[in-house]
């Protein structure tokens, strides 16, 4: 089986022989039933794929389709003029970049219609061409942009700006919103020109007014019907890709089964609307496939900057941010900027929704699989500790001391891991607050990054009696832990006792081990842990 890893292009897949999973039916709805569309999804999920499917539908490539869904279902196969505008591959943080992308588009397509246009105007040069392809075809045109707002997550918050000629200092970000809005409001005035409209993009910027000059498109980012419009459902997976599965189940040394498993718990859990249909990501899974390793190739193919950048501006943690629910203005009439980064994490696929209440019309949104929590929380945790140590390489020692039930040497290296944090950075522990919210942020990173390798992790849990810090489960280990700030580790211990939060497992077969623990804030490490 050949796998298309890294291929965009669906000629280039079909003509070559690779691995297709149809989506063809769903491309065909979209084209039979809407005419302006708008879809997000991650990075890596087959946009590009989409938007190269789409392009050769409308020309009309009746021959790239045979042996598809596509193939029944079209009967006219009628060629429109179409006009494909792809931002991936540009680097957008020096000024003037975007303007001249656009412009290059531009001149080809007037070239190819004769057109004469010398107007500085990005948008009325386009509405020109649209015209013309009309009238010149005598078929409305087809637009398809991909990656719509690279040219904006490239420079967001990053401060970037120019000096305009009459002296003004213009930021980046502002420059390509102007320049997006402007461009993007021809799709009002060329309404009659047009058959067929789609953008994708990784966040939708609704307060950049880039929508509010055409047309409102149908966003279907959250659409049940087209929640697999990208990315692999676990039907495709089982059906399409057997034959990988029982190979890579070989090599494991497991049964096909247990593999299914951990393909699960690796690369599934997308959920793209209240339907929670299981949506793998393709590009990890490809890559799984052909490798025949299971590795993080989604996290480890792009660090999210930007949303480094946002969460450092943000006063929420990532921990504030998970496993809540929030109510569905956040997603269907949301903004993405600095102050609220949450919809920008949802969309860039770091967090996903694990839940809806139809009650309460709310999502529950947490981490998708382990290859997302695993990467975002060590590019976070590195980020935020400053520490010359990798907090991954500590992770996974620490994992294998609790495995084996080292309690004693565990505590002595995360005493140790603590002390190299440097004092100075974080200079807003100036406060007991905040070193104590510094202090249960540390213990969060650290604790979920050790639960990927548990069979099953659980902070700030609820139970009867109280709220437990954490809870690791290990395969012949359970841990509970219970931390103090300026208090002491019998404290800890007596609030695990009075609580009785060892009570649920009073029947497991494991050991259960209390762990309570006193962390100074002056030493700012532990000063103290006992275990029973």
């Amino acid at each position: 089986m050949k796998y298309p890893i890294g291929i965009q292009s669906f000629d280039q897949l079909r003509e070559d022989g690779f691995v297709y999973v149809d989506k063809t039916a769903l491309v065909y709805d979209l084209a039979q039933n809407g005419k302006i569309y708008f879809l997000s999804r991650p990075r890596r999920f087959g946009k590009s794929l989409l938007i190269s499917t789409l392009k050769h539908y409308f020309l009309g490539h009746k021959e790239l389709f045979q042996g598809l869904a596509m193939e029944q279902l079209e009967k006219e196969w009628t060629v429109y003029p179409v006009f494909h505008l792809d931002f991936n591959g540009g680097n957008f943080m020096q000024h003037g970049s975007l303007r001249e992308r656009i412009e290059a588009y531009l001149s080809n397509w007037e070239r190819e219609y004769h057109i004469d246009n010398s107007s500085h105007d990005l948008g009325l040069r386009f509405s020109v061409v649209l015209q013309e392809a009309h009238k010149q075809t005598g078929q409305r045109a087809v637009v398809l942009i991909d990656e719509y707002d690279k040219p904006i997550l490239d420079v967001l918050d990053s401060n970037a700006s120019f000096t305009d000629e009459s002296g003004n200092r213009i930021t980046l970000e502002d420059d390509h919103r102007n320049i997006l809005k402007g461009f993007y409001s021809t799709f009002k005035a060329a309404d009659a020109d047009l058959r067929f409209v789609m953008l994708t993009g990784v966040t939708k910027f609704s307060q950049v007014s880039v929508f509010s000059g055409f047309n409102q498109p149908k966003d279907i980012s959250m659409d049940e019907r087209y929640e697999a419009l990208c990315g692999i459902t676990q039907e495709e997976l089982e059906v399409v890709f057997a034959e990988s599965i029982q190979q890579l189940a070989e090599k494991y040394r497991l049964t096909v089964d247990e593999m299914k498993q951990m393909l699960k718990l690796q690369y599934d859990g997308y959920h793209f609307s209240p339907a929670m249909t299981d949506i793998y990501n393709p590009f990890s899974l490809l890559n799984a496939f052909d490798s025949r390793m299971l590795r993080d190739y989604w996290f480890a193919s792009g660090t999210p900057t930007y949303l480094i950048r946002l969460l450092n501006h943000s006063n929420e943690q990532i921990n504030e941010l998970t496993g809540k629910y929030y109510d569905e203005s956040m997603f269907v009439d949301y903004k993405a900027d600095v102050e609220r980064p949450l919809p920008m994490i949802y969309q860039s696929g770091y967090l996903t929704i694990k839940g809806y209440d139809f009650l309460t019309r709310t999502y529950l949104l947490d981490f998708p699989n382990n290859e997302v929590r695993q990467g975002f929380l060590t590019l976070i945790a590195s980020n935020y500790l400053k520490t010359q140590e990798t907090p991954l390489s500590w992770v996974q020692e620490a994992f294998r001391q609790l495995n084996r039930g080292d309690v004693e040497l565990f505590c002595e290296s995360l005493t140790a891991f603590l002390s190299s944090i440097p004092y100075d950075s974080h200079e807003s522990l100036k406060d007991i607050k905040a070193t104590e919210k510094h202090f249960q942020y540390t213990f969060y990173l650290l604790l979920r990054l050790i639960g990927v390798y548990c069979q099953a992790i659980k902070v700030e849990d609820r139970q009867s009696y109280g709220r437990v810090d954490c809870t690791l489960e290990l395969k012949e280990y359970v841990y509970i832990f219970e931390f103090k700030l300026d208090g002491s580790a019998d404290e800890a211990l007596q609030q695990i006792e009075q609580k009785g939060y060892a009570k649920l497992y009073a029947t497991d077969p494991r050991q259960v081990i209390r762990i309570g623990m006193n962390f100074s804030s002056e030493t700012r490490t532990i000063a103290e842990w006992k275990a029973l």
